[in-house]
């Protein structure tokens, strides 16, 4: 049996409006609405695809604050078989390297063969989670894939490059990132939705998962946001009317922004 943990993340809508709270420069995530990132979606699916054409179960694991369990709840809608939350007060603003921690120690304590990421959160942008998870677990990351081909105990997938695309193969315990290239991940059916609710959660605090909360959380961070300024709104563009001068008009403004 194939066990895969696919890692989560609870991020705010992309099409919100999105800022950072005033009281810590982190991201606001209270007032605007949450989901499960989109690139995550296509982590989920692929893991699910493996165990379907075989035999093995999907655990989703996500580490952030209660609303994050609404990031697990969809993984299992769309057909992941339990979840895990990892909640604590004392992880809020922790940055890629305190959260890779968190994550490798839960994964420490789950059953599995390969780990499953998403190329990187909408929210950070960053896509180094997965690499420095394989680094603290001691395992070898294959990442950023565009297809995912499992054999046995062997997994080949496809990088696709800007120049060149690559074919590479691991074995053995892995961790292994996709981009949103694999295929469009399922949308949850009525089935999946009410199948999900009887689906184990399981609620971790840093205590269960043996990491100190002097690790983590923001005053440990290696970066912060120093300051912030709202975007300015949109102003109006210059019309330009055309009287026969309409082209040395425009060389005249584009030459004015350094255009040209």
């Amino acid at each position: 049996m194939t066990k895969i943990v696919v890692a989560v993340k609870y991020v705010p809508d992309a099409t919100a409006d999105r800022t950072f709270d005033e009281a810590d420069n982190t991201v606001d995530r209270e007032n605007v609405d949450g989901l499960l990132s989109e690139l995550d979606e296509y982590a989920v699916e692929q893991a699910l695809q493996i165990v379907e054409a075989g035999d093995g179960e999907v655990t989703v694991l996500t580490v952030g604050p209660a609303d994050a369990s609404d990031a697990v709840r969809k993984a299992l809608q769309m057909g992941a078989d339990a979840g895990v939350h990892v909640e604590d007060d004392a992880i809020a603003g922790s940055d890629a390297f305190a959260t890779s921690l968190v994550l490798a120690k839960a994964i420490e304590k789950l059953e599995y063969d390969m780990v499953f990421f998403g190329m990187a959160s909408t929210d950070g942008g960053l896509g180094v989670v997965p690499t420095l998870v394989a680094e603290r677990l001691g395992l070898p990351a294959v990442t950023y894939a565009s297809e995912v081909t499992v054999d046995g105990d062997t997994v080949t997938i496809r990088r696709d490059g800007d120049a060149a695309t690559q074919e590479i193969q691991a074995s053995g315990k892995l961790v292994v990132s996709v981009t949103d290239q694999t295929g469009e991940a399922r949308y949850p059916s009525f089935k999946g939705i009410m199948a999900a609710k009887k689906k184990p959660v399981e609620e971790w605090t840093l205590a269960d998962i043996g990491v100190d909360a002097g690790e983590v959380g923001l005053d440990n961070a290696w970066t912060k946001v120093e300051s912030f300024t709202p975007r300015p709104p949109r102003t109006a563009g210059e019309i330009v009317t055309d009287e026969g001068d309409g082209g040395t008009k425009l060389v005249e403004f584009l030459a004015s922004k350094k255009f040209v």
